[in-house]
């Protein structure tokens, strides 16, 4: 495995020769690396250095301080971070609720989320690595505070590195458990923060996968259906990967695993543009708590690229999906192709960016456009707006929601 080690060997080199982090949660406190080192543009996109950390399984180190034996190699103290976002939206559309309780009223939500998490290396002998990552949602969650944990086992091979990552999530999906993606193929790790209108496997992924709570695919306030608890088993090269996960579509709890999410995609270079090309299932029925049987399935292809044209960074983005959410709701095949570009016009400091998403939710033709901004007042703390235009009135629960949606938000992390 010469490539991948050698590709890895030059990020723990970064990582030893890099100034102390000012900024991001415990990965960044691991790695002694500023938050740029891990991510393109503006948090949460990954570079090559953070998809090769990822790949690691979290277990990289710099110049951090170890506690090493036999057998033993951990951080000398555990690391931790806190994630902060606070929102205002505001659509446009009849008032259905008292002001101040609706987004047609303008709906301050503070917190919009307030995480804390912990992560790193678990145990590394030089062929084995173990790490983890926990978000704990600090106002609980049936699992106590855990609103997602993974543990990746990774085992260095020849021409390869092969991990076995059991998780549980309560709102990521099934590629929780490791996709390399920023396109919303696990809810979190979207370059915008209008998911549904501008991520297509979102908009054909965002129904409760319980019957009873199921809700309108394509509104855009509404849950994911993202509960998942499964393991995932990645085959990872320089040329890309392959992750073939077997879940069920709860949260953590006593479960079968009857449904099969596999994503696979490739990472060439290309200009000097670093890409993933990648395609994901959904297949497969999981009974939930009673006799309930839930349908998992969807597909989709995506494509991205991260270089620079006329000397700004970019990111280019695409993507299908298609979705069958019939045995949760009665809207039947959903179906969108998502378009964006993202410009970093102000190095280090603005990003500006565009989206179109062309959809069907059961024949109805459900278009959007969304333009992006997004201000890093710091690495770690950022001033974030995204607009969006819809080619019809939104819905949840049969009220109309509006034509538009702005949405303001301070997010930070420490």
């Amino acid at each position: 495995m010469k490539k991948v080690a050698l590709s890895l060997a030059g990020v723990l080199a970064a990582a030893a020769f890099a100034p102390e982090a000012s900024a991001i949660p415990a990965f960044a406190r691991q790695t002694g690396m500023a938050c740029s080192a891990c991510h393109a543009q503006h948090f949460p996109i990954l570079n090559g250095f953070g998809r090769a950390f990822k790949a690691a399984g979290f277990t990289m180190m710099g110049s951090q301080e170890k506690v090493e034996g036999e057998h033993l190699s951990i951080p000398a103290q555990m690391n931790f971070g806190q994630l902060l976002k606070v929102r205002y939206q505001k659509s446009s559309g009849p008032s259905d609720a008292v002001s101040g309780t609706s987004t047609n009223s303008g709906q301050w939500q503070f917190p919009d989320e307030y995480a804390l998490f912990v992560g790193g290396r678990m145990a590394d002998n030089g062929t084995v690595k173990v790490g983890v990552m926990a978000e704990n949602a600090l106002g609980g969650t049936n699992a106590g505070i855990v609103a997602g944990l993974r543990v990746p086992v990774v085992v260095e091979m020849d021409s390869a590195l092969i991990s076995v990552i059991p998780f549980t999530t309560d709102s990521l999906g099934p590629f929780y458990g490791y996709t390399e993606s920023s396109q919303g193929i696990n809810r979190a790790v979207r370059w915008a923060e209008h998911r549904l209108e501008t991520s297509a496997w979102q908009y054909v992924t965002n129904t409760n996968w319980h019957a009873a709570d199921a809700v309108v695919a394509g509104a855009f306030d509404t849950q994911s259906g993202g509960e998942a608890t499964g393991i995932a088993l990645v085959a990872h090269t320089d040329m890309g990967y392959i992750n073939v996960t077997r879940f069920a579509p709860t949260f953590a709890s006593a479960i079968q695993m009857s449904s099969t999410a596999v994503e696979i995609a490739a990472t060439p270079t290309i200009a000097d543009f670093a890409t993933i090309f990648s395609a994901n299932i959904l297949s497969g029925e999981s009974y939930l708590a009673g006799p309930t049987k839930i349908a998992t399935k969807a597909t989709g292809l995506s494509a991205q690229a991260h270089g620079e044209l006329a000397g700004m960074e970019t990111g280019l983005y695409a993507q299908y999906a298609k979705g069958d959410t019939a045995a949760i709701s009665d809207f039947g095949d959903n179906q969108a192709t998502t378009v964006g570009v993202d410009f970093t016009v102000i190095p280090h400091a603005l990003s500006i960016g565009a989206s179109l998403r062309s959809a069907k939710s059961n024949g109805v033709t459900d278009n959007a456009t969304t333009f992006t901004a997004v201000y890093d007042l710091a690495q770690n703390v950022a001033l974030v707006a995204n607009y969006t235009k819809y080619s019809k009135l939104q819905e949840k629960g049969g009220a109309a929601k509006g034509d538009s949606l702005f949405t303001g938000m301070l997010e930070a992390a420490w």
